[in-house]
């Protein structure tokens, strides 16, 4: 399976406006065996399936993720 090299993670916060951010795929392989995203900080982590499902992955202690959170892939 090839995986996109990046995708946009839409965090759906409020009807107002939702937060985006970009991240980049890792050598590193999540949980469920898909590859492991992150944003250039580090601090944003995601599995992402082939389907596009996103897993958050905490990157500290007392990380939560509140809101719903799509992936879309980034041109």
């Amino acid at each position: 399976m090839e995986y996109p090299e990046s995708y946009e993670l839409v965090f759906q916060a409020s009807a107002v406006a939702d937060d985006v951010v970009t991240v980049r795929r890792t050598e590193r392989a999540g949980p469920g065996g898909s590859p492991v995203y992150e944003d250039r900080t580090g601090i944003v982590r995601a599995e992402i399936s082939e389907r596009g499902e996103v897993r958050m992955l905490a990157s500290g202690a007392h990380q939560a993720h509140p809101f719903p959170v799509t992936a879309r892939t980034r041109v």
